[in-house]
């Protein structure tokens, strides 16, 4: 082999290569980045107090996880919010309206949940308190 065809070969290749490299940028799929950065860092000191004042008034809510359901027990009554999220896609995030007016546990049932991780992050008033708790959990 001369150097002129050793020459357009490693050119071809390498064409080849450049080519590989930007049809798989172009396929890959976009960044997940927070889009309300800005917003999220003006509220962070808010959602800071929220998270304080359940460790202050040791707020947290007992969980249990069985076959069919789940099971959030408070220690006050409260009124607010889970959102069920999924680390590994968005898609299949679900948000639950939280009551328990007579200090009673709440069940959700976990048939149409995917089973694996979960985030639950709790978003509550009570006593005119706000709280806001984060758990990870994992659905069999």
């Amino acid at each position: 082999m001369n150097w002129g065809k050793a020459t357009i070969a490693i050119l071809t290749v390498f064409v080849l290569f450049i080519g590989s490299m930007t049809f798989y940028m172009f396929t890959t799929p976009a960044d997940d980045y927070d889009h309300q950065y800005y917003e999220n860092g003006l509220n962070f000191d808010h959602d800071y107090n929220r998270e304080k004042q359940v460790t202050k008034d040791h707020a947290q809510p007992l969980i249990e996880i069985d076959n069919d359901h789940i099971k959030f027990t408070f220690p006050q009554v409260i009124k607010g919010q889970v959102k069920f999220t999924r680390p590994s896609s968005d898609a299949k995030d679900i948000m639950f309206v939280l009551n328990n007016k007579n200090n009673g546990a709440i069940q959700l049932p976990t048939a149409h949940l995917a089973k694996g991780k979960w985030q639950l992050v709790f978003s509550w008033t009570s006593n005119n308190n706000a709280y806001l708790y984060h758990q990870e959990v994992y659905i069999k």
